[in-house]
């Protein structure tokens, strides 16, 4: 019987998309500017790694732009349009996740038309992680011994590369995401690309038991990608794979979507507000 170290693991990785923020993070003025095409070389050469560490391993990658959440790529079906062809020059694997990523991604950034940016569906892209996640680790109904079938099922993790400062109104949405997470026993790690650090993303790393790094040279990217965030879950135990020291656990108002460092907690559904008020419009 296969050890638990030994079981195949599950990544699905959401990438931050937001055209301003990697127009930001690849200005020369920064002191290590990081351009989305050298974002996405050490990115695919992490993916390839992960899908070699072993040949059960599964990949899923999701993309949060602009008002809207797409899946890239997913080890169990084909998205492209039309079949790769033969390089001998080339794994077959790899080919297919470098190419299908890449083609997805610019496809999507193309048709971004210019004007008024809308946030990054980030919610959006963690809700599909996580429901991908559930359908890929149910055990199979036709089994007949379910115990014996779910030696074989994958060790789920989410992984966030994040470039956007926190979005107010999405603390609710990703509370609840990061509840559904603990559910379903899913890690979800974070990369802090750019920017500010973002306080929800930091709760869900912690809430599951995962990482979250802020980069201090984004130029090591790859470097921090593979040694902090490649190993499962399981095999982390026994690695000293660096955390975050302080954690913000300031919560959003449900009234106004500020972040509140003092609130007036509702007694029977735990609605959290800015100021005292009479009834809670939440559970009234």
């Amino acid at each position: 019987m296969e050890s638990r170290v030994d079981k195949p693991s599950h990544l699905s990785v959401i990438l931050d998309l937001s055209p301003t923020q990697w127009y930001l993070s690849a200005k020369t003025t920064n002191p290590y500017p990081l351009s989305i095409g050298s974002f996405l070389s050490q990115l695919l050469a992490f993916l390839n790694a992960h899908i070699a560490t072993k040949n059960e391993n599964t990949l899923a990658v999701f993309g949060a732009l602009p008002g809207k959440s797409v899946m890239f790529y997913t080890s169990t079906e084909a998205l492209v349009d039309e079949p790769l062809p033969l390089d001998a020059n080339s794994y077959l694997p790899f080919k297919m996740l470098d190419t299908t990523v890449t083609q997805w991604i610019f496809r999507e950034l193309d048709a971004i038309e210019p004007g008024d940016e809308p946030p990054c569906a980030l919610v959006g892209a963690l809700t599909k992680a996580l429901c991908y996640i559930n359908r890929i680790t149910l055990p199979s109904t036709s089994s007949t011994n379910v115990a014996e079938g779910s030696t074989h099922l994958p060790d789920p993790r989410i992984l966030i590369l994040s470039v956007s400062p926190d979005l107010s109104s999405s603390y609710i949405p990703i509370m609840n995401a990061i509840f559904s997470a603990q559910k379903l026993k899913v890690t979800i790690d974070v990369c802090k690309i750019y920017g500010p650090d973002t306080i929800f993303l930091q709760q869900a790393a912690h809430l599951t038991n995962g990482s979250y790094i802020y980069l201090e040279r984004r130029d090591a990217l790859l470097q921090y990608l593979i040694m902090s965030f490649l190993p499962p879950p399981l095999v982390r135990k026994v690695l000293a794979v660096p955390r975050q020291d302080k954690i913000d656990f300031r919560a959003a108002c449900f009234c106004h979507k500020n972040i509140v460092d003092v609130g007036f907690v509702c007694s029977v559904c735990l609605s959290i507000f800015c100021q005292p008020v009479p009834v809670c419009s939440t559970c009234r």
